[in-house]
C-alpha cells in the first residue's frame, strides 16, 4: 500500500498533513513548486485552471465585471448577456436624450426661420424681385367615402421586437397615405393591445392619439367589421365619389366584409361602397405562411387577393407591406385602374412591369435571346421606402 501511495500521479496526492514527507520519488523530482498545489477549495480552481487552460482569478473578474454593469443598468437582470446589456444601456441612452434631441430639432427650426426671414429683409433692401411661393402639393379638400380598411393587429406574440418596431412604422404610413389621399376611407387598428400598443403609447409618446379619423379598437377585425356597417351607414359615413360614383346602384345591405390575403384562391376585381377590407398587420419574413387566410376561414369571413398577377409581372414575391396595400387600394379609388395603381405604390426593387409593356421594346426583332422581355430592377430606393418594407404575411 505504501508503494501505491508513493506512485499516485502528484496533482491528487493528499496534501492534508501539516508538512509533506520526502520520498524517493520526491527526492528524483525535486522540491514542490510553490503555489502549485493549494489546500482547501482553490483545490477546484486549480484542476479547472489545468483543464481549461484560464486562470481562476478570470471568472471572478468577469463576474464582477458583470455585476457592475447590473448595478449601472437600471432593469438588467443577472442573466442578460454582455451584448442584451448594451443593447438595454443604448435603449435607455437613447430615451434618456429624447428632450435634448426636441429641444436640439426645436433649435434649428428656429435658426432657419431666422434665416429666412433676414434673406426676406436683405432682398427687401436691395429691390430684388419677391420669390414666388412654392406650390403645396396638398389637395385642397379630401372626400371620405363609404368605405373601411382595418388593419389587422392580431399577431403580436408572432413578430421579434424590430419586426413590430417595422409594423408600428407601417401603420404611420397608411395613415399618413389615407390622410392625404384626395378619396380616403375609414381607417381603423383593431386588436390594438399588448406589446404593440405599448411602443405607440411609450416610444412614440402616444402619438397616435392626434391621427384624425383613425379608430382603434382592441377587440378583433371582425368585431371592428360590425361596428364599420353601422359608421358607414351614417351620416358622416361618407359619399359616394370619384371611382365609386359609378355605383350608384350599390345600397349598404349589398356591403361585404373581405379579408386580404395572397394565399386566398378568389381575386379582387373591385372595391365596392359600404364594404370593409381587412390587411392583415403582420412582419414576420414569412415564417407564418398562410396564418391570415387562415384565421380569416376559421372567422367565416370572405377572402380574396389583390389581382397583381394580372396587371404586373414580378421580378420577386408579391407580397407586400401593410402600407403598400393601403395605398394600392387608395390610389385606386382614386385612378380606377388596377395597373397604375401598381405601378405607383409597389418598390421599383421588385422589378415589377406592367404585362403587355414588357414585349412593346422587343417588336419587330427577330434575335432569339430577345425573345423574353428583360425584368429590370432599380436597386435605388427612398430611405422611407426602406423603413416600411418587410414581408407581411397575408397583406397580398
Amino acid at each position: 500500500m505504501a508503494m501505491e501511495e508513493e506512485e499516485r500521479p502528484r496533482k491528487i496526492q493528499k496534501m492534508d498533513r501539516d508538512e509533506p514527507q520526502s520520498s524517493p520519488v520526491d527526492a528524483e523530482l525535486g522540491p514542490v513548486m510553490t503555489g502549485a498545489v493549494v489546500a482547501g477549495e482553490n483545490d477546484t480552481a486549480s484542476e479547472d485552471e489545468s483543464r481549461t487552460g484560464t486562470p481562476a482569478t478570470d471568472n471572478k473578474d468577469a463576474t464582477s465585471d458583470t455585476n457592475n454593469g447590473l448595478a449601472d443598468i437600471p432593469g438588467a437582470t443577472p442573466g442578460m448577456s454582455k451584448n442584451q446589456l448594451k443593447k438595454l444601456r443604448r435603449k435607455q441612452q437613447w430615451e434618456a436624450e429624447r428632450d435634448s434631441r426636441r429641444a436640439k430639432r426645436k433649435e434649428k427650426l428656429i435658426a432657419k426661420r431666422e434665416r429666412k426671414r433676414a434673406a426676406a429683409i436683405e432682398a427687401a433692401q436691395s429691390g430684388a424681385p419677391k420669390p414666388e411661393p412654392k406650390l403645396k402639393l396638398k389637395h385642397l379638400r379630401s372626400t371620405l367615402l363609404p368605405i373601411t380598411f382595418v388593419l389587422d393587429c392580431g399577431y403580436d406574440e408572432l413578430m421579434l421586437d424590430k419586426e413590430r418596431i417595422s409594423l408600428a412604422s407601417q401603420l404611420t404610413r397608411s395613415y399618413s397615405d389615407n390622410h392625404r389621399s384626395p378619396y380616403r376611407s375609414h381607417l381603423v387598428v383593431s386588436s390594438f393591445d399588448k406589446l404593440l400598443k405599448e411602443r405607440f403609447e411609450t416610444v412614440l409618446s402616444k402619438s397616435h392619439l392626434n391621427w384624425k379619423g383613425v379608430r382603434f379598437f382592441e377587440e378583433d377585425f371582425a368585431y371592428a367589421a360590425e361596428k364599420a356597417k353601422e359608421w358607414m351607414q351614417g351620416p358622416e359615413g361618407g359619399k359616394l365619389d370619384g371611382v365609386l360614383a359609378k355605383q350608384t346602384d350599390m345600397k349598404p345591405e349589398d356591403g361585404e366584409v373581405i379579408y386580404l390575403s395572397s394565399d386566398s384562391p378568389d381575386t379582387l376585381t373591385e372595391l365596392k361602397p359600404y364594404s370593409t377590407y381587412i390587411i392583415g398587420g403582420l412582419v414576420d419574413k414569412n415564417r407564418h405562411k398562410g396564418i391570415c387566410y387562415k384565421t380569416a376561414v376559421e372567422k367565416g369571413i370572405k377572402t380574396a387577393k389583390l389581382p397583381i398577377g394580372e396587371y404586373i409581372q414580378m421580378a420577386s414575391r408579391s407580397v407586400l407591406a401593410t402600407n403598400h396595400v393601403v395605398e394600392i387600394m387608395l390610389r385606386w379609388l382614386e385612378l380606377g385602374d388596377w395597373g397604375e395603381a401598381f405601378m405607383r405604390v409597389i418598390p421599383k426593387r421588385k422589378g415589377g412591369v406592367l404585362k403587355g409593356e414588357g414585349n412593346k421594346s422587343e417588336e419587330g426583332n427577330d434575335t432569339p435571346e430577345n425573345d423574353q422581355p428583360e425584368e429590370t430592377v432599380d436597386q435605388e430606393q427612398p430611405a422611407a421606402e426602406q423603413t416600411a418594407e418587410s414581408n407581411g404575411e397575408g397583406n397580398s
